[in-house]
């Protein structure tokens, strides 16, 4: 078995936390990222979830990450890290990952929320995802940290993602709208 990519969308872009050997830019087409995922077990607690993102299919969507070549000798061990990391409704898929010049250069695992699982929020305006976010935390941190890092880490890429971008300000401002 060889190397195998991992495409990070959320926090994994700025906090991979696992051995690589190599990471690149890249982006997934036909999806968006959306603070719609609930997360009981890193940025928030049962009964005051925090929010992560996810992908929502759409036509005319791109979304930005970062790329992880894991090598084959330690495949096992990140994959076991992920699936924990990532055990709050996320499913494994493999999906194209494209460069600046829209060519593919991997098919990466990609961890997407299912609509159907029981930590999904779904759609709220931003001004309530904001809210949700500045008063949430949980063992890996404040929520407020998850969504300004993403951001940064976005903005560093040279990547613009408005809904992304949107919540950010909001959480920085301190204000709901």
């Amino acid at each position: 078995m060889g190397s195998q990519w991992v495409f990070g969308y959320g926090s994994l872009v700025w906090r991979p936390a696992f051995p690589f050997a190599e990471q690149r830019p890249g982006y997934i087409s036909g999806f968006w990222r959306r603070f719609w995922q609930g997360s009981t077990d890193h940025r928030g607690v049962p009964g005051a979830p925090g929010r992560v993102v996810t992908l929502v299919p759409a036509r005319d969507g791109r979304t930005w990450g970062m790329a992880y070549r894991v090598e084959p000798d330690v495949l096992d061990e990140v994959l076991v890290q992920l699936d924990h990391r990532e055990q709050g409704g996320y499913d494994r898929h493999e999906l194209e990952v494209h460069d600046r010049d829209d060519r593919a250069f991997a098919t990466a695992l990609v961890y997407l929320a299912r609509p159907d699982n029981p930590n999904y929020l779904g759609e709220a305006p931003l001004p309530e995802i904001a809210a949700q976010v500045r008063r949430s935390t949980g063992p890996s941190g404040p929520n407020p940290e998850y969504v300004l890092r993403l951001a940064e880490a976005l903005e560093a890429m040279g990547v613009e993602d408005p809904h992304v971008d949107a919540l950010a300000a909001l959480v920085r401002a301190g204000r709901d709208g």
